[in-house]
């Protein structure tokens, strides 16, 4: 069974930083793409930052030059850190994968929180 585990969310000030990990983990044979969304409540999922290969990168307009994806093969893993943060940034985070299993298919991790205050 694949699983998406992420790590690293909590509560900072404004201004602070946070490491967002996420490791993929079970039986697939490759990884096409890996991303993080994130979700207020009552509003969208929305995509933080992407990363395709290793160097194809795109970030939402609110985070570039503040957050930093990188994926690292060796491990099926992705990381998102997180500098400046602002209250606004306040979410639940989630890790995304494309994933060849049996075909191409999306996978979703189980959500971490990240708290800002001001």
């Amino acid at each position: 069974q694949v699983q998406l585990v992420e790590s690293g969310g909590g509560s900072v000030q404004a201004g602070g930083s946070l490491k967002l990990s996420c490791r993929a983990s079970g039986k697939f044979f490759a990884i096409r793409s890996m991303a993080w969304y994130r979700q207020v409540p009552g509003k969208q999922r929305e995509l933080v930052a992407h990363v395709r290969g290793i160097v194809n990168t795109n970030y939402t307009d609110s985070v570039k030059g503040r957050f930093t994806i990188t994926r690292d093969n060796s491990n099926n893993s992705v990381y998102l850190q997180m500098n400046d943060l602002k209250p606004e940034d306040t979410a639940v985070y989630y890790c995304n994968a494309d994933l060849l299993t049996g075909s191409w298919d999306t996978y979703w991790g189980q959500g971490t929180q990240v708290t800002v205050s001001s």
